[in-house]
């Protein structure tokens, strides 16, 4: 009998994302196409209460791409969406497997998950896709989302003990799922608390405190393939940065 392929789990939230969709669904049947040798690739679409028609959107899209579609009534922020992915996986999900989380909006650079899955074989539990390291950048991006991150990097090394990484808040990351299954042991299924984009850095926080192997590479991060505006609220994400910072005690205990 064959051997089974390990599964590659690609895991995007979406809010009102109808007009992206068309563009990421090439890319996922690229991803697919991509990979169909090595991994087993499985697609889930958290729909974090659109009231576009987002998730009727995808079912239209699918084109025999074997996707899960999880549902919120309401939006709840991008958090509680890798949230209820998490926990989606957390009965299934093994030690060989892979969880790349991404962008609904299609400012992810598809095209670097090879190169992800091969630094993630050298060793690393977690790569993340880095717009400020040597060869990556900022193109076409708002003004308020480039200063937050910069205050959100600066933030969680000065203040939260995230040293030696460049950029702690992308959306687009791989997880071994070893590392995913650990995080889930220590902080349970679901592994993130908070709801808004401040999600990102209380993952690399947790990952920190259970010394986990993390690696960067670099990403052109464009702004110009979304339709529509980002979803993120500058003042609302500082406020959850800042939050994150009162619970950095309990997390490090856990």
């Amino acid at each position: 009998m064959a051997e089974e392929l390990p599964r590659l789990h690609i895991v995007v939230p979406v809010f009102n994302e109808s007009g992206n969709l068309p563009r990421l669904f090439a890319s996922f049947g690229n991803l697919h196409s991509q990979f169909a040798d090595r991994l087993k690739t499985e697609f889930i679409l958290v729909d974090d209460g659109s009231t576009d028609g987002t998730a009727d959107a995808a079912r239209g899209l699918t084109d025999g791409l074997p996707l899960t579609i999880l549902t919120h009534e309401t939006n709840l922020g991008p958090g509680r969406a890798f949230s209820s992915a998490f926990e989606h996986l957390s009965n299934t999900l093994t030690d060989e497997d892979w969880v790349a989380t991404m962008e609904g909006d299609n400012t992810s650079r598809h095209e670097l998950l090879a190169q992800m899955l091969t630094r993630s074989g050298e060793g690393y539990d977690v790569v993340l896709a880095s717009p400020y390291m040597y060869g990556g950048g900022i193109t076409n991006a708002p003004t308020h989302r480039v200063l937050l991150s910069h205050i959100a990097n600066g933030f969680a090394k000065e203040f939260l003990g995230c040293h030696g990484l460049i950029t702690v808040s992308s959306f687009f990351r791989l997880y071994r799922g070893s590392a995913l299954r650990t995080l889930m042991n220590r902080y349970g299924s679901g592994i993130i608390e908070s709801s808004g984009f401040e999600c990102m850095l209380e993952m690399v926080m947790k990952m920190v405190h259970l010394k986990m192997a993390v690696s960067e590479v670099p990403m052109v991060l464009d702004t110009s393939a979304r339709v529509g505006k980002s979803k993120m609220k500058l003042l609302r994400t500082i406020r959850g940065y800042l939050g994150l910072y009162r619970k950095r005690r309990r997390w490090s205990a856990a």
